[in-house]
């Protein structure tokens, strides 16, 4: 994919964080019954959630199972501002939304979806009403779903800003659109995106929002259907476990990366959470969970589609000692 940059796109080139952006992953995730390859489950408050009235509305524009596409609508670009407003511009920003900008975006959604939105989202888009009870929707689950540990989430994305900013200040955006992840690069006139598709836009004039992402870590998601609504988001760093220390007693009784496992498993985590949290192959780490169930360390129990490990009172007693 590429999107071709003139001077003005360049010059509006910004980072922020995208508060409206996290709370859609956070309840894509929890309507799909998934895990968060750090975080883990979605938790009892977001499956809660899903059961008032005008979340479920948001979840009929959400991507169907096999598909990963979800209106741009739904996500507007932040703002420039402080950290605690940009939220509520951007619900103000798609309760706001024209007619003509959620039909344009209904008839996006049913073109990569093969199939027709729902009758309520149609008849309410009719009725121009859509936009304003999306943006409640999404205001509701953010409330009762993440609000309570919302100053974790955007710590994290305010310490990737700072790294990105001085990267951008000492280095230059070149530099700064090449590092955001291996699938994004600079060539001088364009950013290009690895994709199993080509696409080739023409940004000029517009604005580009680089956006640290931390409730769809680890992915690298692009937003340009609308042009004036264009956003790169990319996975936040310092969230997986990379420089984490083993405990050093335990890793020469049982190895470095059984040991890491085990300091790990202090919650039910899937072979796949421990795999990207540990960046590891999830071959390699079924095959040291296999190890350590043989010798009583850990215990998996089945939770709907996934094998959940923790560690048993046993490894407890190691990693005290150690």
């Amino acid at each position: 994919m590429l999107l071709r940059c003139d001077a003005v796109t360049v010059a509006n080139i910004r980072l922020s964080h995208s508060p409206i952006m996290e709370a859609v992953w956070w309840l894509n995730l929890a309507a799909r019954g998934g895990r968060h390859p750090v975080f883990g489950d979605t938790g009892a408050l977001a499956r809660d959630a899903l059961g008032a009235a005008e979340v479920d509305l948001v979840t009929d524009l959400l991507a169907p199972e096999g598909n990963h596409y979800t209106p741009d609508l739904l996500t507007p670009q932040p703002r420039p501002g402080a950290p605690a407003e940009v939220f509520q511009a951007q619900l103000a920003d798609l309760a706001g939304s024209s007619a003509e900008v959620v039909h344009t975006q209904l008839r996006y959604a049913e073109d990569h979806w093969g199939r027709p939105v729902s009758a309520r989202v149609r008849r309410l888009a009719e009725a121009g009403t859509l936009a304003g009870r999306l943006a409640e929707g999404i205001e509701t689950f953010w409330r009762l779903a993440l609000a309570e540990g919302w100053d974790r989430i955007e710590a994290l994305a305010e310490a990737d800003l700072n790294d990105r900013a001085r990267t951008l200040a000492t280095r230059g955006v070149g530099t700064l659109l090449s590092t955001l992840d291996p699938k994004c690069h600079w060539t001088g006139s364009a950013v290009t995106v690895d994709k199993p598709y080509s696409v080739d836009l023409d940004l000029s004039g517009q604005a580009i929002v680089l956006v640290p992402s931390v409730l769809s870590w680890p992915k690298f998601m692009l937003q340009c259907d609308d042009k004036r609504q264009v956003a790169l988001y990319y996975p936040a760093a310092r969230i997986g476990l990379r420089g984490r220390r083993d405990p050093a007693e335990l890793a020469r009784v049982v190895g470095a990366t059984r040991a890491a496992l085990l300091a790990d498993l202090d919650a039910p985590r899937s072979t796949a959470e421990l795999a990207h949290r540990h960046e590891l192959a999830a071959a390699t780490v079924s095959y040291h969970l296999g190890a350590l169930r043989r010798t009583g360390l850990v215990t998996a129990r089945r939770d709907g589609r996934f094998v959940l490990y923790q560690r048993s009172a046993q490894a407890d007693a190691l990693l005290a000692a150690s």
